[in-house]
């Protein structure tokens, strides 16, 4: 079986990345918190602009990878985070509304291999040993998205699966329900 990126599935977890990235890079505290409470793809994360967030309570995109549609309000923690990095950024260099929300320090915009880079070093130095990479945000939403609310097919909607049985296996919930069943099953 091929090693499948999974989903952070303590709390704790998610929060200790979110500390430890926050003390070295807002920048990537805000990527991952992004990640964790939209379940967005990277690509789509990396593709906002400035305008696309700045003073905004929905986000407005084009998924690059279906081409669909896509909107939905920002909750108060990444509306908080986005005036922080922003203002932060801003003390760096000029910003306009037009440029890549995040960029490197050539101030191109970021690429995936970057992101991949920070999540697995946050992850190793915490001790976090689940097999991480960029994907590992969206399906760490859609876990918690799926254990908060319990409604898959609402869940399927937000991240463009064809089926609840898709989506289920996309999260780790699946395999994780069978365990449970074989744990506590005896005759």
């Amino acid at each position: 079986m091929k090693n499948l990126v999974e989903p952070i599935k303590k709390k704790k977890d998610v929060e200790a990345i979110e500390e430890f990235l926050a003390r070295h890079s807002r920048r990537n505290q805000l990527i991952w918190t992004f990640g964790t409470n939209t379940g967005l793809r990277v690509s789509d994360i990396l593709n906002l602009n400035i305008e696309d967030v700045e003073n905004k309570s929905y986000i407005e995109i084009y998924e690059q990878k279906t081409g669909k549609y896509k909107r939905f309000p920002l909750n108060k923690k990444l509306k908080v985070l986005i005036k922080l990095y922003l203002v932060e950024r801003a003390r760096t260099y000029a910003i306009g509304d037009d440029e890549p929300l995040f960029v490197g320090k050539k101030h191109c915009r970021l690429d995936r291999s970057q992101v991949y880079r920070f999540i697995n070093e946050a992850c190793e130095h915490l001790g976090i040993t689940a097999n991480v990479g960029t994907h590992t945000m969206r399906k760490t939403f859609g876990y918690f998205f799926y254990k908060q609310n319990n409604d898959v097919a609402l869940l399927q909607k937000i991240l463009n699966h064809s089926s609840t049985a898709i989506t289920l296996r996309y999260i780790g919930i699946a395999q994780e329900e069978i365990d449970y069943s074989y744990n506590n099953f005896e005759l």
